[in-house]
């Protein structure tokens, strides 16, 4: 069992540095109003970050991949160099195998020790008993949970849960019993206006609304399905960019986070005014440190934050308050999905 669990994150990785994802954004049915002369400079843009309770140096975030075998173990390495350098929280991967095989616990506890004084996220699905959460999260001493729902990759995975029902009560459950803030964290399938409200009465202050776009994870499981194959549900789910939208109206009562499908400097941007608190990105700098090297990834992540500065200058903005009130346009789809939804 271990060894195929060490398999399976293997795959994993391996398939999603293998996806193409170039494709039409959400991101891009949404227009900044372009004016013509900034009354501000680079300078006076601030990206720091405004979470109660979580300690994010800035607007970027690490966000979980991998972890449970050698090669992941050695990939998390690689990541926690780069969120150390760059002042990123990171997030691991989901810890099961480490939960349950003793062997593979460094390949999450080498984040901590590399990234000794950072922002430090544990992960673990909707399913896992609190005693197993309070190992994950002291396995990697993390200032923050991630619980991660991925019905649709459970249902695609062969070996996946075929159990849900109990989902929403033991979230409620986890979330009084941990004292550190819990993100709840789709995995690239998005989050609609029902489910955020549902995680709001259980308690839950933060949500990662994960939306299609990035790696996807049907697409990854129906690849590593000999039979049976569920390839119609590749494009199951909201974008990020809709999931902002469906969440738009509990901005002030939940904080959000986006992730899933950020491209560029101006999809965080994009994103950030649709009400996220800050962005995460995980294949982009997933590609760097394997594709390239350590300081490929350093690099690229202090050129997206340099770069978000001067899309922001551009907008005339200094921090994220003003940027969430800078006028924007929808396409004819974002405004009859809102419409239809009543959003």
């Amino acid at each position: 069992m271990g060894q195929r669990r060490e398999q399976r994150k293997n795959e994993h990785v391996s398939l999603a540095l293998n996806q193409d994802n170039h494709q039409q954004s959400d991101f891009d049915r949404i227009q900044f109003v372009h004016h013509a002369i900034p009354s501000i400079d680079v300078a006076d843009v601030t990206l720091t970050s405004q979470f109660p309770n979580l300690n994010v140096p800035h607007l970027l975030y690490i966000n979980a991949m991998t972890g449970g075998s050698q090669w992941t173990g050695e990939i998390n390495e690689k990541l926690a160099y780069v969120a150390k350098n760059t002042g990123c929280a990171m997030a691991v991967g989901s810890m099961h195998a480490g939960i349950k095989n003793p062997n593979v616990r460094d390949s999450y506890k080498v984040v901590r020790r590399i990234h000794s004084d950072g922002q430090i996220w544990a992960n673990v699905s909707a399913d896992v008993s609190i005693e197993h959460t309070k190992k994950a999260i002291e396995m990697v001493e993390a200032n923050a949970l991630q619980i991660h729902v991925n019905a649709p990759q459970e249902l695609i995975m062969p070996e996946g849960s075929r159990s849900f029902k109990h989902w929403l009560s033991h979230i409620e459950a986890l979330v009084k019993a941990i004292e550190i803030p819990v993100i709840v964290k789709e995995v690239g399938f998005g989050m609609s206006y029902e489910t955020i409200e549902m995680l709001m009465h259980c308690g839950v202050k933060y949500v990662d609304v994960s939306g299609k776009g990035g790696t996807n994870f049907a697409t990854i499981e129906n690849e590593r399905r000999t039979m049976q194959n569920m390839d119609y549900l590749q494009d199951w789910g909201q974008s990020t960019a809709v999931s902002l939208l469906e969440a738009r109206n509990f901005s002030s009562k939940v904080h959000l986070l986006a992730s899933g499908g950020i491209r560029h400097p101006l999809d965080a941007i994009k994103a950030l005014r649709l009400g996220a608190e800050a962005v995460g990105m995980s294949r982009n700098i997933l590609l760097k440190v394997q594709n390239e090297d350590i300081n490929a990834a350093i690099e690229y992540v202090e050129q997206f934050k340099r770069q978000m500065q001067k899309v922001m200058t551009l907008l005339n903005v200094k921090n994220i308050n003003e940027l969430r009130q800078v006028p924007i346009v929808l396409d004819p789809y974002l405004r009859g999905w809102m419409e239809q939804r009543q959003l």
